[in-house]
């Protein structure tokens, strides 16, 4: 469990008595090792988790209330419920996971037009706000959230987090990004990639906090994956024998960084792996993906170099509640990251907005954070 403040402290004190009462009553218990739903409670702008500069408009729409549940409500349920093929979701055909080392997603043979309502309203109904909500784009990105499962459910949790939830957090916070992507054989891939946040304990008495990035889990990617088949008609048992097991790839991969005359990433493999891997790292290195052109090759992207930024907002990143100006976030400039196969010979190289090659630092930060994300 996460550090309580003083003055939370204080008040858990003062609910304590209330709480013992209540639990005598009630208690909840949950063997289920994700829950977001408090994320769609909240009705406006989340402040308490850490935004990000380069993050499109957002939509709040799409909020799902959180509802209760009564043992009588169940009976009743299961007593009406019907018995045989009709008990199941309608199966989605020709849908499969595939996988690229600790890479995972899965290919549907249907329209990505049709496929997207039912992504959306998969994140809808696991309780995220989604920030970007982009059907012409095929993407969408959720709101930065808090997994309440995995607070300890110790007897003090039990008692006291029924009047006061708010006191108890994790200290971490997810957002997760899903796009849908048609592949040369005209089929739906869809990528669902994780990014994560940590509150950290800073200054000299360690009485501050900032947030700090922390790494991907490609398991954590891994189990929406499965739970999304499932919502697309898979039973659990078959969502998560196709996802499989967890993989190793090694931490210490060479680097496909190329710093000459012009900086890019060499690829040794064909055109289809390389975008693949190219689109996987954008999402995960929080690259704003604005629109994309497979024909050509090319992702249309907006990237905030730090050189760009007043020194204010340098810590924006690792600073909760600070202010951004508007200034600073309209120095989110527009790039073109090209990949190009020439002869079985595959490079990615960085472009400016009108299509001119980036030779300079810019280039190389945007690729290296690209290579620390492509085959690993």
């Amino acid at each position: 469990m996460r550090r309580i403040s003083i003055k939370s402290s204080m008040l858990l004190m003062s609910v304590l008595a209330t709480g013992l009462l209540t639990s005598a009553c009630t208690s909840t218990f949950s063997g289920d090792t994700i829950d977001y739903k408090s994320a769609g409670e909240k009705k406006g702008p989340n402040l308490a988790f850490p935004p990000d500069m380069t993050a499109m408009g957002g939509d709040k729409r799409y909020v799902v209330p959180d509802g209760g549940a009564t043992l009588s409500g169940y009976s009743t349920a299961v007593q009406t419920k019907p018995t045989g093929k009709e008990t199941v979701l309608p199966a989605v055909s020709g849908m499969k996971i595939e996988r690229d080392g600790n890479r995972r997603w899965l290919v549907v043979s249907k329209p990505a037009k049709d496929l997207y309502p039912s992504v959306r309203e998969f994140w809808q109904e696991t309780g995220f706000i989604l920030l970007t909500d982009s059907p012409e784009t095929g993407i969408m990105e959720t709101d930065w959230a808090e997994n309440r499962a995995k607070i300890p459910q110790d007897i003090i949790r039990r008692t006291i987090g029924k009047v006061f939830d708010s006191l108890y957090s994790t200290g971490e916070r997810d957002k997760f990004r899903t796009r849908l992507e048609v592949n040369s054989k005209g089929e739906t891939e869809v990528y669902i990639t994780h990014r994560g946040a940590s509150e950290e304990l800073t200054g000299t008495d360690k009485s501050q906090t900032v947030w700090a990035n922390r790494p991907n889990d490609p398991e954590l990617e891994a189990e929406f994956l499965a739970r999304l088949m499932q919502r697309l008609g898979y039973t659990e048992t078959a969502a998560r024998a196709s996802v499989g097991q967890k993989s190793t790839v090694a931490a210490n991969a060479p680097s496909r960084l190329k710093k000459d005359k012009q900086p890019r990433l060499e690829f040794a493999s064909n055109f289809d792996r390389a975008w693949r891997e190219v689109g996987v790292g954008l999402d995960r290195s929080n690259f704003t993906v604005e629109d994309r052109d497979r024909s050509k090759g090319i992702y249309y992207v907006r990237f905030v170099n730090t050189n760009d930024l007043s020194p204010e907002s340098k810590s924006f990143f690792s600073n909760l509640f600070s202010k951004t100006s508007a200034d600073d976030l309209k120095k989110a400039k527009r790039y073109r990251v090209h990949v190009k196969d020439v002869e079985g010979n595959v490079t990615v190289t960085v472009q400016d907005e009108k299509g001119a090659n980036e030779l300079g630092e810019t280039a190389v930060q945007i690729l290296t954070l690209l290579d620390q994300q492509v085959g690993r």
